[in-house]
């Protein structure tokens, strides 16, 4: 098994793996060609997004600067807003549904660091290069979800469809779909009902 089959896989991977490296060296250049960009080059930051990205679905926009860690484990659907100051650490796979708000500063981590510093620490192997351990988890967001600002994601978890979560939130467990959920860590505070429509049906 490869150190990529590894990581997709949820087992512990070594991170100087060359076509790691690789990988995160290519996303990396990517991610600072598409943050370079102006507002007149749309196509360019198209032509550069679905080089990187596992799938970029229509009507997608992210405003630079954004991050991706590998690019190609991150795949986004249709009619996506993500805004400025986004990053993207897609050791594992991010998987992002349609029409799904991401507000500024938001951060989508899936990688896991070790608890036991003797495990975490840098290692030398016996050609006398330096490596790390890690393993990851991926993150799936549901359609129809509003990530306020500065919200931070943790490794493996789920967000269900037509939720919203409040600015400033770690989440760290999965949140179902249909309510408001906010905080440190983020929690649900309540569903989301008719009661909160703005434009009323006659």
């Amino acid at each position: 098994m490869t150190e990529r089959e590894k990581m997709l896989s949820g087992k512990l991977y070594k991170t100087s793996d060359e076509e790691l490296v690789k990988q995160r060296d290519l996303a990396r250049n990517a991610s600072s060609r598409y943050n370079s960009t102006t507002e007149e080059e749309k196509k360019e930051r198209q032509e550069i997004l679905k080089g990187l990205l596992g799938h970029l679905g229509e009507g997608v926009e992210i405003f630079p600067s954004v991050q991706f860690d590998y690019g190609c484990n991150t795949y986004i659907g249709d009619n996506c807003y993500i805004n400025f100051n986004c990053t993207f650490l897609d050791c594992a796979e991010i998987r992002i549904g349609n029409n799904v708000f991401i507000g500024p500063g938001a951060s989508f981590l899936t990688p896991v660091h070790p608890l036991l510093a003797e495990e975490r620490n840098v290692r030398v192997d016996e050609n006398g290069q330096k490596y790390m351990m890690e393993y990851c988890k991926q993150i799936t967001i549901e359609d129809n979800v509003w990530f306020g600002g500065g919200v931070t994601v943790t490794p493996g978890v789920t967000v269900g469809h037509d939720t919203v979560i409040g600015a400033g939130s770690v989440v760290t467990k999965d949140i179902p779909s249909g309510v408001i959920a906010a905080g440190v860590p983020c929690n649900v505070i309540r569903e989301i009902t008719e009661q909160d429509r703005i434009e009323k049906i006659n």
